[in-house]
């Protein structure tokens, strides 16, 4: 099964971003693969709230989310868009991502469950429920390339989340992002080989990369990891699309090695002793 990777640095335009994601769309299906994978937030970036928000709408109402469909259908392609910002019924903000058929028809749809609340090191300052909503479920969905568990940037480093999404049957894990430079020079790679390791899954990974239009930066090095923990896929830091064969066979090899999943237990109360 081959995925491709788009990894970009979207801006402040959706139009601009959806014409990147149309191409790749059209590229990766010329190139064969089954299934593209795009980054979080890929219609939209801006920490300009006020100028931002004049660009989130209704899910139904969202030319990128329009455009990506359209360009699936056209292609014959699966696409796993990351995340776009949706204005929900209530009003209010989601993080959220999509799985797309090849007819242009949104098979699942996954609304970030962790946000991005931080003080970093550098002066940094995140606060990403100060605008957005917090999901209500975790989600697997069937796709071309297996079952795929839906997560969203921040969701990395929430262990448990990932249990969920193996236990309940995936075996390829989505985990788009936008992470900060900081923060990915010092737990990118390590976490997203841990999250697949602990899952006995595969890890894709697509991400934001480079200096944005709102001024922000971000890691790049979207990656694809196998259930041993090997790096199958590291792009660097330049915008692009990678390419990466998987082998679904190579999930019974490792489960069968460490059937780390058939060995889980619920964790009993833990006991403070003195």
């Amino acid at each position: 099964m081959k995925l491709a990777l788009l990894q970009m640095t979207s801006g402040i335009d959706p139009a601009r971003n959806a014409a990147t994601l149309v191409d790749a769309a059209r590229t990766a299906r010329r190139e064969g693969a089954a299934m593209l994978f795009t980054p979080e937030m890929s219609g939209l970036i801006d920490r300009d709230r006020e100028r931002g928000s004049r660009s989130i709408v209704a899910e139904d109402e969202d030319p990128v989310l329009a455009a990506v469909r359209a360009s699936a259908a056209a292609e014959r392609i699966w696409v796993h868009l990351g995340s776009l910002a949706i204005r929900r019924t209530d009003g209010k903000f989601a993080n959220r991502g999509f799985v797309i058929d090849d007819r242009g028809a949104i098979r699942a749809r996954y609304d970030k469950l962790h946000l991005f609340d931080v003080d970093l090191p550098t002066g940094e300052r995140w606060r990403e429920s100060a605008a957005y909503a917090t999901g209500e479920r975790a989600v697997v969905a069937a796709t071309p390339a297996g079952p795929l568990g839906l997560s969203i940037c921040y969701d990395l480093r929430f262990a448990g989340l990932y249990a969920a999404l193996s236990g309940a049957g995936a075996t390829v894990i989505a985990i788009p992002a936008a992470f900060t430079r900081p923060t990915g020079a010092a737990h990118w790679h390590v976490l997203m080989r841990a999250r697949a390791i602990e899952s006995g899954a595969f890890v894709v990974a697509a991400a934001q990369t480079g200096v944005h239009e709102d001024g922000r930066a971000t890691y790049g090095h979207s990656l694809v990891v196998d259930p041993w923990g090997e790096v199958l896929l590291d792009m660097g830091e330049a915008p692009g699309l990678g390419f990466v064969e998987i082998d679904q066979a190579r999930i019974a090899d490792v489960r069968g090695r460490i059937p780390v999943i058939d060995h889980r237990r619920a964790i009993p109360a833990v006991e403070q002793a003195p």
